[in-house]
């Protein structure tokens, strides 16, 4: 779906007229997937050479976000410290290798240990700016973003209008598109909607982990089933495009048509290791404690934090942001002033 088709939907979900309550529009960031892609790509220092790219580059894709969804709440997301230690306890290899390379290669670094060193003192700028806005900024300690923002997209659904858009290049998040979430792919500029998913990978949102889960994914070291491409998968599991399904079916289909081709012998035979990549992404029942779960429900009732445009654009100025965010005041004010007046 692209930005004129969204505004279309999103005409279509307000309510006009006096006496009437308008829908909700909650607005999910996937907050370290947003800031590493920023500081991946935006190669930009300050007159004092300090690189800047993923700091003002997150708030200009937040401001951007913010224009385009127009939303009544916002919350901002990041993984929590040892985030992925549950799933590595199901499968040591996950996300294994990511912080041995470099992300950048530019002048503006020395070295992999500057570069790091610059992630955190830009993330830690993040937050800071984040606590002067009208938005819900949350980390839980072992707990990841992905399983966050899956738990909360049910809890602040309360109208069949209510509508949640996911921001993040994740495609995890892709299982949780039904008609009231919506997710935004930043490298893709592309919202996915059911019938998008549909249109792009010929099943639902609800067998799209089953996709993930006998293809794998490289990004999180997942290994899916050897000599099964996409193509292959289609042709092999066609019940994938006809209707919705769960693992033991797959394993059922499969014990079914053994003899048909190796692929359905392989995938029985790594029964353990599919049940283990399904649950490792499967975020309709997303990893989060009971205690967990009471924190994040009066979370959701609070009251937004305090607004502060002149704290932002004092740390705006001290790091020495210039042209980032073209009028600062201005963008301030103009985005996130009306978050308030809508609580």
């Amino acid at each position: 779906m692209k930005q004129k088709e969204l505004f279309k939907l999103l005409d279509g979900i307000q309510e006009q007229g006096e006496g009437t309550v308008q829908s909700e529009r909650i607005l999910f960031i996937d907050g370290l997937n947003l800031f590493f892609r920023n500081f991946a790509v935006m190669n930009m220092v300050n007159p004092d050479g300090v690189h800047i790219g993923g700091l003002g580059g997150f708030f200009r894709s937040l401001g951007a976000m913010i224009r385009q969804i127009d939303p009544t709440q916002v919350y901002v997301v990041f993984d929590g410290a040892g985030s992925a230690n549950n799933r590595k306890n199901i499968m040591p290899s996950y996300k294994s290798g990511r912080d041995l390379q470099r992300i950048t290669n530019w002048d503006a670094f020395d070295d992999k240990q500057d570069e790091d060193d610059s992630k955190v003192d830009q993330m830690v700028r993040v937050i800071q700016y984040l606590k002067t806005l009208p938005v819900k900024t949350i980390s839980i300690d072992k707990v990841e973003a992905d399983d966050i923002i899956a738990y909360l997209c049910n809890k602040v659904i309360n109208d069949p209008k209510d509508k949640a858009f996911i921001v993040s290049s994740d495609k995890d998040f892709i299982q949780l598109v039904n008609d009231n979430v919506i997710v935004y792919r930043p490298m893709e500029k592309e919202y996915y909607t059911k019938q998008t998913v549909i249109d792009k990978y010929k099943m639902s949102p609800k067998n799209f982990i089953l996709h993930k889960t006998l293809l794998g994914d490289n990004s999180d070291k997942i290994k899916g089933i050897k000599g099964l491409g996409e193509k292959g998968l289609y042709k092999k599991f066609p019940e994938l495009m006809e209707r919705d399904m769960n693992l033991e079916d797959i394993f059922t289909i499969c014990e079914s048509k053994l003899k048909d081709h190796v692929v359905y012998a392989r995938v029985l035979q790594n029964m353990d290791e599919m049940e283990k990549n399904y649950k490792i992404m499967d975020l309709d029942n997303p990893m989060i404690s009971k205690k967990e779960e009471e924190y994040l429900d009066k979370l959701v009732s609070s009251d937004i934090p305090p607004y502060l445009p002149e704290q932002f654009v004092a740390f705006y100025n001290q790091d020495k942001l210039g042209g980032m965010i073209r009028n600062v005041e201005f963008w301030v004010k103009d985005l996130f002033e009306k978050l308030v007046i809508k609580k």
